[in-house]
């Protein structure tokens, strides 16, 4: 089986959940995984605080040719984890194939909402 373009492990040193605001669309931060493969995707998420351990082995699983939507303001995406709000932290992830991520964050705390995305450090 051949796989497919994309990388194993990805890195995103810049996470900061904000708060969701009251505008319609709610501040959020998520992770976006493409698996253009033919075997499912096999994902392990790592966070990283500057003042407390990791938490570790978040499992993530993409299904074959599809994409995933990691909204870290989802217990239920991330096995029951809770990131804290407006809290700085970094994600590591680790895939058993070739997969591509993204990293998205809509901010809401100005008038003029701000939405970004950005591809992190892979390997």
């Amino acid at each position: 089986m051949e796989l497919k373009n994309g990388k194993r492990i990805w890195y995103f040193p810049d996470g900061e959940l904000p708060p969701p605001g009251e505008e319609l669309l709610k501040g959020h931060e998520s992770i976006i995984i493409l698996n253009d493969n033919e075997k499912s995707a096999n994902i392990v998420m790592t966070l990283f605080f500057t003042d407390k351990d990791p938490i570790e082995d978040i499992k993530i699983t993409v299904q074959p040719r599809r994409v995933k939507c990691i909204r870290m303001d989802n217990p239920d995406d991330l096995g029951g984890v809770i990131v804290q709000r407006e809290t700085q932290y970094a994600i590591k992830l680790v895939g058993d194939i070739p997969v591509v991520i993204q990293y998205g964050r809509l901010d809401t705390r100005q008038a003029k909402m701000a939405f970004y995305t950005t591809m992190g450090l892979s390997f």
